[in-house]
This record gives structure tokens, sequence and C-alpha cells, in this order.
């Protein structure tokens, strides 16, 4: 049975060779990139593997997933589905991992500058 664990996606800076940024919370270090944000997700599955037959060799406990679902509902108005699904295709990738890019880059300057009205995440 494979494990799916949560990831967290951002843009790397150009500076940095630019593309994408994967990592696992539930992993520590655990971590990949790629070119394109399924590139990185797929390169992430291998990043999993490493490090989970690391951890094994090591006799150390492997983390369960997190806890949260990862599934959810929502519904949005169709001229944004529309767009989001051209940039998906423009972008060469599937628009769940687009929009879990967004979610996650968005959640990622939330952090960085926290609105005072807001409860911390």
């Amino acid at each position: 049975m494979a494990l799916e664990y949560p990831f967290i996606t951002s843009v790397l800076p150009e500076a940095e060779g630019g593309g994408y940024l994967i990592e696992y919370p539930d992993l520590p270090g655990c971590m990949s990139d790629g070119e394109t944000i399924q590139e990185a997700i797929e390169n992430g599955r291998d990043a999993i593997r490493s490090w989970i037959e690391t951890v094994r060799v090591h006799r150390d406990e492997i983390p369960a997933p997190g806890s949260s679902s990862g599934r959810w509902v929502q519904r949005v108005p169709k001229s944004l589905h529309t767009r989001l699904a051209q940039r998906a295709e423009h972008e060469g990738v599937s628009l769940n991992a687009l929009v879990i890019s967004l979610l996650a880059e968005g959640l990622g300057r939330k952090d960085v500058f926290p609105s005072e009205h807001e409860p911390q995440l």
C-alpha cells in the first residue's frame, strides 16, 4: 500500500535555478524539485522512496502521513475555473496540481506577511 504524504510546493527563484520545490512536512528533510510542478511531484515520489529506504536501513520509525484527508470540494465561478484550466494547460500540469501549488504559494505569503486581524495558522 502506497502512503500519500501531504506536501508543500513553492516557486524557486531564477537565481536558484528556477522551477519548483516540493517538501514533505511529515518527513523531515525530504524534498525534491522540478522544472514544472508535475515534475517536482514525480521527483518528490522518488525522494519519498529514498527517504523511507534510508529510515528502514537505520531501523528508525517511518512516520504515518498527516491526519488530514487531503480532500475537499470547492465550487468556483465558471470564469475562474476557465482561467485556472487554461493556465494549467499552458504550464503543462493538471488543474489539481496547479491549484495545489497556488494554494501552497498563497499560504507561504500569508505566513511571511500575516495580517493583524487573522488568526495565525
